[in-house]
Formats: structure tokens, C-alpha cells, sequence
């Protein structure tokens, strides 16, 4: 759980038991749909802060504790025993992903860089409870609805994608090439600096094998990856 002031939870109500199967979950997800973020904090007693600018990781906790992640901190899925990974997927005024999304973080000294199968990013996108939610910087925190989650699993297209691009950038980084990295390389799947300001840095190996110190880097799914998904669960729960 993202770091944040003790305030924002020293009064919630307790998480609920992680759900038993995926059916139970979607479930608590159905629950949701059509409420604000302000009702289902205030049932939860959760406080709700004024925005998000001191408070990042706000939307992604409230859900983990409204919906029963059992993970905390731990490298694994949210729902441990399902094996599905949540993501919170916010939208702008158009109904679009206003953002990218985070997937991991990536190991900087290369060791990650083996088999696409055995992959921590693999891992994490082979099972996806998806959740939109109204991001309109107009709109108050409170006031911004829940859309209808989704499990989505990645097609052997999409899968074929993501490893295509996980394969080439993970090269880069076994080839001590982390320094050239930047946001432009990747289809789908890309690599960003994860940090809350430019001085946090980790330790890393250059071309030569030569330790350097670089700012921390995500893998991160492109928006033009998530509004594929986003679209196909539209078509979906409209032909059902």
C-alpha cells in the first residue's frame, strides 16, 4: 500500500476476507458499479482526502480494501488465492484512459531479463480485475462514479505483444543500455521512471558493467494498449 498519512484510514472499517472464487468477487465488483468514490469511502469509513495531489495511491487502496486484496506489500496478486491482479483504469472527460498504467517495477541490475513465461510482468498481466473510474480533474474527487469492472486475460495476440515488446526491452537492459531507454520504445509495454522526484535514485550496471545510480523505472501499459481493453469490455457487456 502506497505510503501515505495515517489519517486517511485511522478509522475505517475492517477489510473484508479476500473473495473465494472469481464469481464472488465480481460480485463485490457488481456492488460497486453506479456509486461514487465518496459513497463507497464514507461506507467504508474511509477517509476521503480533497484531491489526489499529496494522496496518489488513494483510488488504488480504497479498492484494495473495499474488494478484500490480500497481497499488501508482498510480490504477488492482489487476490492471492485467485491469482487476478487488480488495476484501477482512469478516465478522462471522453470516457477515455487518461493515463498509463502501471505494471511493475523494473529490476535495473538486468537479473529479471529471462524467460518471457517466468516473468514478474507476465505474472502480473495473465489475470486483471479492471476498474474505470471517472478522472475529470473537474469533477471532485468524491463525485466521480465507478464504472463495471472486468477480469480480462490477454488474448495469445495481445500476449504475443507484450512479450515482443517485454523481449526487446529487457535487452536493452541486459546490455547495460538503461540510460538509453525512454518512454518511446515499447508498442504497448514501456519503461518510465518511477519516483517521486528526480533525486531518488537505484543502483544499476552501464554498458561496460560499470555500477551506476538511475532513477527507479516502471514497465507501464501504454493507453492505446488499455483503450483496446476497454473497448472490447464495452462491445462485451453491451452484446450480453
Amino acid at each position: 500500500m502506497p505510503a501515505m498519512t495515517e489519517d486517511i484510514f485511522q478509522r475505517m472499517q475492517p477489510r473484508p476476507s479476500p473473495p473465494e472464487s472469481p464469481q464472488a468477487l465480481m460480485s463485490r465488483v457488481t456492488d460497486l458499479a453506479g456509486k461514487t468514490l465518496g459513497q463507497i469511502a464514507r461506507d467504508a469509513q474511509f477517509a476521503i482526502p480533497d484531491d489526489l495531489s499529496r494522496h496518489k495511491g488513494w483510488v488504488g487502496s480504497l479498492f484494495e480494501h473495499v474488494l478484500g486484496c490480500d497481497a499488501g506489500s508482498q510480490a504477488i496478486q492482489d487476490f492471492s488465492a485467485l491469482g487476478i491482479e487488480l488495476k484501477t483504469l482512469p478516465l478522462d472527460a471522453h470516457g477515455q484512459p487518461k493515463e498509463s498504467t502501471f505494471v511493475c517495477t523494473v529490476n535495473a541490475a538486468g537479473s529479471e531479463s529471462g524467460q518471457w513465461q517466468d516473468s514478474w510482468v507476465r505474472k502480473k498481466l495473465s489475470n486483471v480485475l479492471w476498474v474505470p473510474i471517472e478522472a475529470d480533474n473537474r469533477i471532485a474527487l468524491a463525485d466521480r462514479f465507478v464504472g463495471m469492472g472486468w477480469i480480462w486475460q490477454p488474448t495469445a495476440e495481445q500476449e504475443a505483444m507484450l512479450r515482443q515488446d517485454w523481449e526487446e526491452l529487457m535487452e536493452l537492459i541486459a546490455l547495460g543500455e538503461q540510460n538509453a531507454l525512454t518512454a518511446e520504445y515499447g508498442q504497448y509495454l514501456q519503461i518510465r521512471p518511477k519516483a517521486a522526484n528526480s533525486r531518488v535514485m537505484a543502483r544499476a550496471s552501464d554498458i561496460d558493467g560499470e555500477s551506476i545510480l538511475l532513477n527507479p523505472r516502471g514497465f507501464y501499459l501504454r493507453t492505446s494498449f488499455t483503450r483496446q481493453l476497454l473497448e472490447a469490455a464495452t462491445i462485451s457487456s453491451l452484446g450480453s
